[in-house]
């Protein structure tokens, strides 16, 4: 007996959940912007610099072709943390400057203090910006289960 193709998901489950831990990075930023940083938190924020609605000096850009992670601890200055992307000056070989990051763009968020990580898939890139990588950097396609679904492991969130 032939065994029924496993069924699409047509809700978009992953986007719908990519989407609502974005939600706990915009919340941690808000907090900052309006409290500080209580204890020893601080934040690792890496993003894609190339993609869309990124924004900073062209030559600090240019620097991170890709991939680049800021640190908001000790020195950084009028974070503004928006509804889909947040602002925020940080200092740069001395000099001060501005970025502004969609929180699509991001691809992960650390938070060392509390060893608490949220890593994010990639923005899809536009046909324009999509060029081929040198080296591709290839993480294991997740576990299956016997139905085909995808078996998500929630070990990296928990305290240890």
């Amino acid at each position: 007996m032939a065994q029924d193709p496993p069924a699409q998901d047509l809700m978009h489950y992953d986007a719908m959940a990519q989407e609502a831990l974005r939600g706990v990075v915009k919340s941690a930023l808000k907090r900052a912007a309006s409290e500080g940083l209580p204890g020893a938190h601080h934040f690792y924020i890496t993003f894609k610099t190339d993609a869309p609605g990124v924004s900073g000096p062209s030559d600090l850009l240019a620097k991170y072709p890709d991939e680049m992670t800021i640190v908001l601890q000790h020195q950084y200055w009028d974070l503004a943390p928006g509804e889909t992307f947040f602002s925020v000056t940080l200092q740069f070989s001395g000099q001060p400057k501005r970025l502004s990051v969609p929180y699509s763009a991001v691809t992960r968020f650390y938070d060392p203090s509390v060893q608490f990580l949220l890593q994010f898939e990639a923005p899809p890139a536009t046909p324009a910006e999509a060029k081929p990588a040198e080296t591709p950097e290839t993480s294991p396609e997740p576990p299956t289960g016997e139905d085909g679904s995808k078996i998500v492991s929630l070990d990296q969130f928990r305290k240890k």
